[in-house]
């Protein structure tokens, strides 16, 4: 048998990456007498994919070179993992150690702002794509830069780029009724909803949630009970728990709890506690005690280390002056080791701080001077 060489190591790491069995994988780079940047890259991406992005950045952290994929790999597992401010740290040293970005990596950064939703960082980077050599006008390059503009309120921006398309698709459409939904432009955001459908083009399960999401926000029930029927009626669609929490929340949001809390019971689907939130959360704001408990008793069931659902229901309690049962509840947080702060999915905020940004937008310098911007740690909510 021949000797094994380092492409051969690779190709034998590269299928146990690839099926997805990163402890066989991770023997044999082990094992292997000899790595190049290949074999690190291979590891660096299957960890970035797998979700582990702390054994992805200790091998990172270990390659004696690494290649542009790596920092690709990097910078994308950190964006589609949640944590688009790592990704942002991850290209500002990749461009302080003057490693030129591919579209691929721009793309990532795009999304990682996208998540942040901080202007200031939207406008240096779409600034920063005007003086590459980067095809904006590829389409998912194109697509990334509308969605950020969008999402991060430059609107203005955003529009002109979604006007100016030789052929606008759902994915344009959709980043631009999101951004026009996030930043209160709702009667916008359904007006460009209808345009999108009269041009012939077909809204997916996305492009409901998202304008059910935007009447949500504007309290218009009528229409979200309109598009939520044409979803099922007219495109055949089966709404998803999504779908309905939407629902729930237009409802919840307009006084209707009693709506709300029948049409959690009447769905054909298991609801997640994001409909059931949405509920206990407008009980709250009504003081509705009696659905309050109800709710609250199935979102334990869901989410039992969620300390959230016990505060809510302890300020429904409070506002009903219901101080035995605000005492009750608080013991039982303590038995089962919650604080306020045991927020469970809800994210936090996440801020960027820039220094010097307008001389950096306006291109007078560059990036790798490090003086752009820093990365604030993420502020909990208080």
């Amino acid at each position: 048998m021949p000797e094994r060489n380092v492409a051969t190591w690779n190709a034998l790491m590269g299928w146990w990456v690839k099926t997805g069995d990163l402890v066989t994988a991770r023997k044999v780079f082990d094992e292997m007498p000899e790595r190049n940047a290949i074999s690190y890259t291979m590891m660096i991406d299957g960890y970035a994919k797998a979700g582990d992005m702390a054994s992805a950045m200790f091998l990172f952290e270990q390659a004696p070179e690494r290649d542009i994929f790596a920092w690709s790999a990097m910078i994308s597992g950190y964006e589609q993992n949640g944590q688009p401010n790592e990704a942002v740290k991850m290209f500002i040293r990749m461009s302080e150690m003057d490693v030129k970005p591919d579209k691929y990596i721009l793309v990532s950064l795009m999304s990682a702002c996208s998540q942040v939703g901080s202007l200031e960082l939207a406008m240096w980077v779409d600034g920063y794509l005007s003086r590459s050599d980067i095809d904006v006008s590829q389409a998912h390059v194109l697509a990334a830069l509308i969605d950020m503009n969008a999402k991060c309120g430059n609107m203005a921006r955003a529009a002109k780029l979604f006007e100016e398309m030789p052929k606008r698709d759902l994915v344009s459409y959709c980043s631009m009724i999101q951004g026009l939904a996030i930043h209160g432009q709702e009667a916008q955001a359904i007006e460009l909803f209808n345009r999108m459908i009269s041009e012939g083009l077909v809204p997916d399960e996305v492009a409901f949630t998202i304008i059910l999401n935007a009447c949500s926000g504007a309290g218009l029930v009528e229409e979200g009970w309109h598009y939520f029927e044409i979803m099922k009626n007219e495109y055949s669609m089966v709404p998803t728990p999504d779908h309905y929490a939407c629902m729930v929340d237009l409802l919840s949001r307009t006084g209707r709890l009693k709506a709300a809390y029948d049409l959690i019971k009447s769905m054909p689907v298991e609801p997640h506690a994001g409909a059931w939130g949405a509920l206990l959360g407008a009980c709250k704001l009504h003081c509705d005690v009696e659905l309050g408990e109800l709710t609250a008793a199935r979102l334990h069931e869901l989410e039992p280390l969620n300390a959230a659902n016990y505060v809510l229901l302890s300020n429904i309690y409070a506002a009903a002056e219901q101080w035995v049962n605000v005492s009750r509840l608080r013991n039982k947080m303590k038995e089962r080791g919650l604080r306020k702060g045991n927020f469970g999915s809800q994210r936090f905020n996440c801020w960027i701080e820039f220094e010097e940004l307008d001389q950096y937008s306006h291109g007078s310098k560059e990036l790798n001077k490090g003086e752009a911007f820093s990365i604030v740690t993420p502020l909990k909510p208080s």
